[in-house]
């Protein structure tokens, strides 16, 4: 079984990409005012699970590529 190794890191870096973005809207919305957000627990929070994203896709494999 051939993995299409550019196909995979396309999807999960797509699939991290949207995990940072619903992380940080997540973080976000936590806070009473937009003045009051801590912008660096927003980047560190959607930046470790962009990673843990990716680690994860390693691990257990994308459906979105599938081997054929």
């Amino acid at each position: 079984m051939k993995k299409d190794w550019k196909k995979f890191i396309i999807a999960a870096l797509i699939r991290a990409v949207r995990t940072l973005a619903q992380t940080a809207i997540a973080t976000i919305g936590t806070t009473a005012l937009i003045t009051e957000v801590d912008w660096r627990v927003v980047a560190s929070a959607s930046a470790l699970a962009a990673v843990l994203s990716i680690l994860t896709s390693v691990a257990t494999g994308l459906p979105e590529v599938e081997d054929k």
